[in-house]
């Protein structure tokens, strides 16, 4: 007769490279084998709960939330049997880990006494006199609610060691109980444990000797199996405690902090309040009546849901921001509220853009909004103080981001253990197109190992293969914080981050939505850093402030130059894809920035909404709609959808969909293809179109359009928030190309291009740059009086930002008149002293760099005799270096030169015959076979480009776009993916005023000119 279990002690992969299975695949051989219930006791971790909880819903299986803690070799189990018990257990992981750096933790025995409501199960180590003193004081101090924990993985002294352990809890009186330290779901998971387990120790498997499991036994055994092992009894026991164990994940409830609500007032009547405060400034004039009912509403729900305090909260961090002249503007779905926008938590005029409500909050959806809130990346970690002031690290933490294997780390790690040469795994590395896609890669690996594959090979694509996905560490979230009314850590463990005065909670983005729980995104964004400074200069030169509210609204010449795709340093219209974009979409008002924004997303791509619109709006296509509904949903976008809210309103007034079924129709698209869970949306949508009379060929195109959207459809309230930021910095850089390009360097590192890039568009606009300049040069780039742009000392590589800072503030008035005076007055380390000299700093003193290196050879002027100094030889003056070798350093040294560009000297010396140079490609027809080269600047491959691959080119002359299909890229990967220099044979194509070069043949040219150090910018 079989005897019900119930798994008690078992890790999955986030004991990270212990555990070898996912919490999911665990629960799944769990029910499976028709366990009653599995406790997920990760070592000193909650990490992967949530998974599990979600797997176990789907199964029907009973969870346990607890964790393992190792003192030395014994262990200890804890088992949350109540909401108090879990807080308890939150509270002693905590402990354990704050303590200790990022990764570890640290407890002794004394810190689990404050475990109340939590069940503890005891494996003894190799000491039995240790095992009976510690067996003997957790009983007393525990009695009712504690075990000794058996446990046979049938080494060797198996059967010895499990009877002495029974004797000892017959001898004590403590009840015993079964347990399978569980590592994996199924014995075939050993080789990777063993490769996990070297990993973690740093050494190949064949040295890990005892460190490694002596056999496959810590699995999920069968049931038939424990018995044999351990009798009905101690199986019947794991049951008791199973049915002890009351907690539930699903019971947390989360409270946002209070205090931001004065004594003696309700969140709901303070919220409406800085509301009406906020409506007053933004509509001076007087708030139209559709905006007044549209707040009432928002109020309405935002009470009816008790988010008040949330949205409080995150004025509270918005105001302090902007006291401190803090640049930041919120975006995503918030953008849709009425209410965020007098909150001054967004920035879209709700009477410039068409807005859902329903896509930010929800009554039938029953989730937590989500409102992102963008600060300049340079000054984020202020308002993160600023947090972590007011709640204390104790009520307030960061999401954690779950970092796992992908192919570089898997094929290094695996590699490693299985003992192969580190240079044999790089050169393995190089070879892959890692942009390929995970079956690409391995198709790739295997291709490398041959007809006839080495065994180790073999067994290294096996386990690659394997571990790929597998959680390695937590690592901190790009800003979403968790703020509570209570000690977060009785909600979820905290743990140190690796960054000093932060801390993180181990539950990740995608576990705090399973739960319910809110959080706020503190996120950082570079062009609001360059607005920010380039508006601190124009501020500077007009002797008066300057703000973002000054700069004149729909100017003409910004369209003007965002229709000829000039948007080098424009926010999001960057891209190559965006580029080619412009010249067709040609934008004339704010809200055509709002579409191009959007439409360059794979929902509309794949959705084949792109083309449908550029014809309606050329007037190539003719645009109707099959009723007034529709038209009052479409009209802005000549009937195609191209915002998710579009997709929402569109089920509610053509297909009688509530707000909240509209939405989840909207989710399930991501699921589409995957799961196919949209069928059942599917069919109320169609029936809803055909019973209002929509035809069924309209029915079917909404679908196949929505299909197409899935997840990764744009809302408009994003897309208008982005917006913002596109015109502010088109106008900045269209009338101010000076100072934007300043501060576009002075943020860096940020945007698509590089600071070479940006200076060489900044000359091509008529800026004049000026070097780095010893008597001249700041840290920052700067703008001179004649409105020339001076570039700083932070482009120097290898020089310290303190060493620049104690010269500046040093240098006299009218400057060093000699380098021996500089060196004299400003005590500088020599490797300097010698990265000014390599950058060509040094060179109005000395006159190139030769010579100042020379100088900076001669006698010490430091070294003195009293008051008498060693006089100064006579200088030795050298030759200047030839313009090949200041070319070479300046790219090496600054990472741009002045100078005349790389391809202009290559072409002069006939190194590049038959290649045209960018601008000459205007007049070349549609299909010419042509020859271009130039230096790769740029990379990129979208996930919706069909395996198309993006090169940009640069020459002395401007920019080549090329684009390189998927079977050129695959048959020429080489010169694709590792040339600095290219040369290519392709076609010229043209479409309206964009103009690209579809590659041929590929010709790495990079030994033309070894010496020039260049790198590209990647993109995916």
């Amino acid at each position: 007769m079989q005897t019900d279990y119930a798994e008690l002690h078992c890790l999955s992969n986030f004991s990270f490279l212990r555990g070898a299975s996912h919490p999911e695949e665990l629960v799944a051989r769990a029910a499976e084998l028709g366990y009653r219930a599995l406790a997920l006791t990760d070592e000193c971790s909650v990490a992967g709960v949530v998974r599990a909880w979600e797997a176990c819903r789907e199964h029907g299986l009973k969870l346990i939330v607890g964790a393992e803690f190792r003192f030395g070799d014994e262990r200890l189990v804890v088992l949350a049997a109540s909401r108090r018990g879990y807080a308890r257990l939150c509270a002693l992981i905590t402990l354990g880990r704050r303590r200790a750096e990022k990764g570890r933790y640290r407890l002794d025995w004394a810190d689990i006494d404050d475990l109340e409501d939590c069940l503890l199960l005891y494996r003894p180590g190799d000491d039995p006199a240790q095992a009976r003193r510690r067996a003997r004081a957790l009983g007393e101090r525990f009695a009712g609610r504690f075990w000794l924990l058996l446990e046979r993985l049938l080494g060797a002294g198996d059967a010895e060691r499990f009877a002495l352990q029974r004797g000892l809890a017959e001898e004590l009186g403590i009840p015993a109980v079964c347990g399978n330290a569980v590592l994996m779901h199924h014995p075939s998971r050993q080789r990777l444990q063993d490769v996990l387990t070297a990993i973690r120790c740093g050494v190949p498997v064949p040295d890990a000797g005892y460190r490694l499991e002596a056999n496959a036994e810590r699995h999920l055994r069968s049931q038939q199996k424990l018995q044999r092992l351990y009798g009905a009894e101690l199986m019947r026991e794991t049951v008791r405690i199973a049915e002890r164990c009351n907690f539930e994940l699903g019971e947390l409830r989360y409270e946002y902090p209070s205090e931001l609500v004065p004594p003696g007032r309700s969140a709901g009547d303070w919220l409406a309040e800085r509301v009406r405060d906020g409506e007053r400034r933004r509509f001076p004039d007087g708030t139209p009546e559709a905006v007044r009912k549209q707040i009432e509403h928002e109020l309405k729900l935002i009470a009816r849901l008790r988010y008040e305090h949330y949205f409080l909260t995150i004025e509270d961090i918005v105001r302090f921001a902007r006291d401190q002249g803090i640049l930041c503007q919120g975006r995503g779905s918030a953008a849709n509220s009425v209410v965020c926008y007098c909150l001054h938590i967004t920035e879209v005029d709700p009477r410039e853009v068409s807005l859902l409500f329903e896509r930010f909050i929800s009554a039938e959806r029953n989730e937590p909004p989500d409102i992102d809130v963008d600060f300049e990346h340079e000054r984020r970690e202020e308002v993160i103080q600023y947090i972590y002031r007011r709640y204390g690290r104790e009520r307030a933490g960061l999401a954690a981001t779950v970092i796992s294997y992908r192919l570089r780390s898997a094929l290094r790690d695996v590699g490693k253990a299985l003992g192969l040469d580190g240079a044999y795994l790089a050169w393995l590395t190089g070879k892959l197109d890692r942009r390929a896609g995970r079956a690409a890669w391995l198709e790739q690996l295997r291709e490398l190992g041959g007809e006839a594959p080495a065994p180790r090979f073999q067994l290294l694509l096996e386990l690659v293969e394997e571990i790929l996905g597998f959680p390695r560490h937590l690592s901190q979230h790009v800003g979403g914080f968790v703020i509570s009314a209570g000690p977060l850590s009785e909600l979820v463990p905290v743990e140190n981050a690796a960054m000093k005065d932060r801390s993180l909670i181990q539950w990740n983005k995608d576990d705090l939505e399973s739960l319910g729980l809110l959080k706020v995104d503190v996120l950082a964004l570079g062009m609001l850093t360059a607005v920010r400074k380039t508006l601190a200069l124009l501020g500077e030169r007009r002797g008066e402030p300057f703000r973002i509210q000054d700069i004149p609204r729909e100017d003409p010449a910004v369209y003007e130059m965002l229709s000829r795709a000039d948007s080098v340093g424009v926010f999001q219209v960057e891209s190559r894809a965006q580029m080619n974009m412009l010249p067709r979409l040609r934008p004339r008002c704010y809200y055509d920035l709002v579409i191009e924004v959007a439409i360059v997303r794979p929902g509309p791509i794949q959705g084949d909404m792109v083309h449908p619109y550029l014809k309606r709006r050329d007037g190539l296509e003719a645009v109707s709609y099959p009723s007034d509904e529709v038209r009052q949903v479409l009209g802005r976008t000549l009937g195609v959808p191209i915002f998710q809210e579009q997709v929402i309103k569109l089920a509610m007034v053509a297909a009688g969909f509530t707000a909240g079924e509209a939405d989840q129709l909207r989710r399930a698209m991501a699921a589409w293809r995957r799961s196919g869970s949209i069928a059942r949306y599917q069919q109320k949508l169609v029936a809803g179109l055909r019973e209002r009379g929509y035809s069924a060929e309209f029915a079917a195109r909404i679908c196949r359009q929505i299909e197409g959207f899935g997840e990764y459809g744009f809302p408009e309230s994003h897309a208008a928030s982005f917006a913002l930021l596109v015109y502010v910095s088109a106008w900045l850089k269209c009338h101010e190309p000076a100072a934007f390009c300043c501060s576009l360097l002075n943020s860096q590192p940020m945007g698509f291009y590089s600071p070479s890039q940006l200076v060489q568009d900044a000359q091509r606009h008529g800026v004049t740059i000026r070097p780095v300049d010893l008597n001249a040069s700041d840290w920052d780039c700067t703008l001179e009086p004649d409105g020339a742009l001076r570039l700083g000392f932070r482009l120097v590589k290898g020089l310290a930002r303190q060493a620049a800072g104690r010269l500046v503030a040093q240098r006299p008035a009218p400057g060093f008149v000699s380098l021996a005076e500089a060196q004299r007055s400003v005590r500088l380390a020599r490797n300097d002293w010698d990265a000014l000299a390599a950058a060509g700093a040094l060179n109005s003193l000395s006159g190139h760099r030769y010579q100042a290196r020379w100088e900076l050879l001669a006698a010490n002027p430091e070294l003195a005799l009293g008051e008498a100094r060693v006089a100064e030889p006579e200088a030795a003056w050298l030759d200047a270096p030839d313009e090949q070798s200041d070319l070479e350093e300046d790219y090496r040294h600054l990472g741009l030169s002045l100078g005349r560009h790389p391809l202009a000297l290559l072409r002069e010396r006939g190194m590049l015959g038959g290649c045209l140079r960018a601008d000459e490609l205007e007049h070349c027809r549609p299909g010419q076979l042509v020859r271009v080269a130039g230096v790769v600047t740029n990379r990129q491959r979208p996930g919706t480009a069909s395996g198309v691959t993006f090169v940009t080119l640069e020459d002395e002359s401007g920019q080549v776009n090329l684009i390189v299909w998927r079977d050129t890229a695959r048959l020429q990967r080489q010169a694709l993916l590792g040339a600095r220099l290219l040369k290519v044979a392709g076609v010229l194509e043209r479409e309206g005023a964009v103009i690209h070069v579809v590659a041929g043949r590929l010709s790495d040219i990079s030994d033309q000119w070894r010496a020039l150090s260049l790198r590209s910018r990647d993109f995916h």
